[in-house]
């Protein structure tokens, strides 16, 4: 599916936190590329936000080094929900060259469920956008089953 699809699904703005787990900042400086002019990501209505607690989407970079591993899970727990995690790099989908390393507890799928990966080290701008369109997808279908289950009141009845 083209991304100009996703993007006719999003119903609202999707707001995205930014976790660095460890990374060299190689995706870091790409993913401020997406908010250039050049790349203009909130045209689409996504924007960087400052807390995890006013999110949609939690975008990690990094192979989650053993002093981030409590701080990702807290970050991610205090998402509301419905909630989408995208990992940007290589580092954090596989650990990449550091995965034996003894300072490690990722990739970030052993720590956090993850619903998106983005490949590259580090992934340009273009494919970290199409990342962030699949992951509209991914909260779609969250959104609709949150709203397809039973409401607390309807259970008791």
């Amino acid at each position: 599916m083209r991304p100009e699809n996703h993007l006719q699904i999003l119903p609202k703005s999707l707001w995205v936190f930014h976790c660095n787990s460890g990374s060299c900042n190689g995706c870091d400086i790409e993913i401020v590329a997406t908010i250039t002019p050049r790349y203009d990501i909130e045209r689409f209505g996504m924007k960087l936000v400052g807390t995890p607690r006013h999110a949609d989407v939690l975008l990690v970079t990094g192979p989650v080094v053993k002093y981030m591993t409590k701080r990702l899970k807290r970050i991610y727990e205090q998402m509301p929900d419905p909630k989408a995690v995208i990992v940007v790099g290589n580092c954090g989908a596989s650990g990449d060259v550091f995965y034996k390393s003894y300072n490690l507890d990722g990739p970030v799928d052993r720590i956090i469920p993850v619903d998106v990966y983005v490949n590259g080290c580090p992934p340009r701008p273009e494919a970290i956008i199409e990342g962030v369109t699949k992951a509209v997808v991914a909260l779609e279908e969250k959104r609709a089953q949150l709203v397809g289950q039973p409401q607390a009141e309807e259970v008791r009845q």
